[in-house]
């Protein structure tokens, strides 16, 4: 579902309920028909670049082996362009992923417009207020980005990664970047009792819970999922 080859293109796939259409599926066209859950294997399998899986995509008919639901794609190379694969209508639809974000539905292009919902949100505190006689003052730290959404919804995970991403600082060496890394993701997790009444989770639940540990002796980040959504 989601990897890294050797020439640095990575891919990676997230649910896309209720908003993308496949081409529609035809016998004839089998030797070019792929499931998308195969899809990201065969970008890695034989691409280097974001460029050459743009020149190849249109070559194949994607289609899905499990209901309806859709999926999309995050794409990656080494030169840091990314992008973002839809179908829409049964067409490839390609997006410059300039804000180096996504999560599921709704689609890339509204996700990137709901982000002027919260342009007033900045680094750093707000100023204190006069109003008549009245002066109001922030709580504390952080007052900048007072309304970032914090639930556990696709379009306000968007946002919150975005500007968590866009305000990290950068950090000198590889493994704080490892560790600032799962830190912001450790913002995602989508606990298992947001999601379902206490004793109606299913076997494999719909939620994203992450356990990590980070062993500095070693220099090794471990990071394992307990439940993927």
């Amino acid at each position: 579902a989601e990897g890294i080859n050797e020439k640095g293109l990575s891919a990676g796939l997230f649910y896309f309920p209720g908003y993308g259409k496949y081409p529609l599926y035809n016998q004839k066209n089998n030797s070019k028909t792929i499931s998308d859950l195969q899809l990201t294997t065969w970008m890695l399998s034989q691409f280097s670049s974001v460029e050459e899986v743009i020149a190849a995509i249109d070559d194949v008919f994607v289609t899905t082996i499990q209901g309806d639901a859709t999926v999309h794609w995050r794409i990656g190379d080494s030169s840091g362009r990314q992008v973002v694969l839809e179908y829409k209508d049964g067409r490839a639809m390609i997006y410059e992923n300039q804000v180096g974000v996504i999560t599921n539905s709704p689609d890339f292009p509204w996700q990137v417009t709901n982000l002027s919902n919260y342009v007033n949100l900045y680094p750093g505190n707000s100023g204190i207020r006069q109003y008549n006689d009245h002066t109001v003052a922030p709580f504390g730290a952080g007052s900048g980005f007072l309304g970032l959404p914090g639930d556990f919804t696709p379009a306000s995970r968007f946002v919150r990664a975005f500007f968590l991403s866009a305000t990290a600082v950068p950090m000198n060496t590889a493994l704080e970047s490892v560790i600032q890394s799962f830190k912001i993701l450790n913002n995602f997790d989508i606990p298992i009792g947001v999601l379902f009444e206490k004793g109606k989770a299913p076997d494999i639940p719909s939620a994203t819970q992450w356990t990590s540990s980070i062993d500095l002796t070693n220099r090794r980040v471990y990071y394992r999922t307990m439940y993927n959504s």
